[in-house]
Order: C-alpha cells, then structure tokens, then sequence
C-alpha cells in the first residue's frame, strides 16, 4: 500500500524536477517528459525486488493506462489526417522500412540469443502492429521541426497515414505470426 505512494510521489519528483531545469537551468533546451519518465521506470524496476514491484505494478497499472491514453490523444490530436492522402511514397517507405527493422532485428537478436525456431520466424511479425512509440516520436520530431511547417505536415502525414494502415494489416499479420508459431489456436467456423 504504501509502495504505490512512494511511487507516485518519485514520479511526481521527476516531473517537477524536469521543469525545474528546463524552466531554470537548461532555458534553451526542451526537455522530454517521456524519456525521463521512461528512465525513471527502468530504474525504479531495477531498485526493487521483482516480489515486490508485481503487486506495485498491478496497483499503478490504472494509473498508467490514463497517462498513456491521455499522451497518445495529446500527440495524435494535432495531427492532420487530411495529410494522409499527399503522404503517399513516404508512407509506403516508412511502412516497408519499419517492418523490416522490426522483423529483421527480432530475428537476428532471437538467432543470436538460440531462441526456438518459431520464436525466430515469427517474433517480428507480432510486433508490427505496435505504434504508439512512433506517435511520441512524431510529436517530438515535429516540435523539433517547428521552424519547418512543410517538413511538419510531411511527417504527420506519413506518421498518421502509417499508423491507421498499421493498425490494420499489421495486426492481420501478426495473428498471423501468433497462429503460425503455435501460441494461439485456430478455431475452425
């Protein structure tokens, strides 16, 4: 009981703090809220006892859910979804790049590691459906590249086009890949 407000209070610590030095100490730079909440996680997961951090994370997992929600509306609210049509190459290279950096580093880390087979084969294909990180990346790329509007809009509009198709053939392929290796059955109709 008490862990989940040691918790909240270290998380609210490291948000504070990261306003402290971009509102004081670092005026120039524009520090990401996400990353130090990222390095905070990894290294509170690393502190505690792993008997310990499940009850933990199952007590803050509500918590979490809301901030991920809230920061996925945040990032894709200012998108233009009217950009997805002029995407058009772009998206089609970001897609096709994406799902072999994916499928391609999941099978070469699970070779070198001497994972099973299927793990080999389909690891990669469960994770393409997998684009919220891009969303947190497209936001911090386009504040990054205010002074650019055209360069703005052209990532919104391949970050937004890719997500919806994303979302839709990806995930197609991933059952795919999770039939494939044995790890859900197919139910005949």
């Amino acid at each position: 009981q008490k862990s989940i407000y040691v918790l909240l209070g270290f998380v609210t610590l490291t948000d504070v703090l990261g306003w402290f030095f971009q509102t004081f100490v670092l005026t120039g730079i524009s520090l990401n809220f996400m990353l130090m909440g990222v390095a905070f996680a990894a290294t509170f997961a690393n502190l505690v006892d792993e008997q310990e951090l499940d009850p933990i994370v199952q007590r803050f997992n509500p918590v979490l859910n809301i901030s991920i929600l809230a920061a996925i509306v945040d990032l894709g609210a200012p998108l233009d979804y009217h950009l997805i049509m002029g995407a058009g190459v772009y998206t089609a290279v970001y897609i096709i790049a994406r799902a072999i950096g994916k499928y391609g580093g999941a099978r070469i880390g699970a070779t070198i590691m001497h994972m099973p087979e299927t793990v080999q084969k389909y690891l990669g294909l469960t994770l393409l459906p997998h684009s919220g990180v891009s969303l947190v990346f497209t936001g911090i790329a386009c504040a990054t590249l205010a002074p650019l509007p055209d360069c703005v809009s052209l990532v919104q509009g391949t970050i937004a086009a890719a997500a919806v198709i994303n979302e839709i053939i990806a995930v197609i392929l991933a059952k795919k890949g999770f039939e494939k290796s044995g790890e859900i059955r197919v139910t005949s109709k």
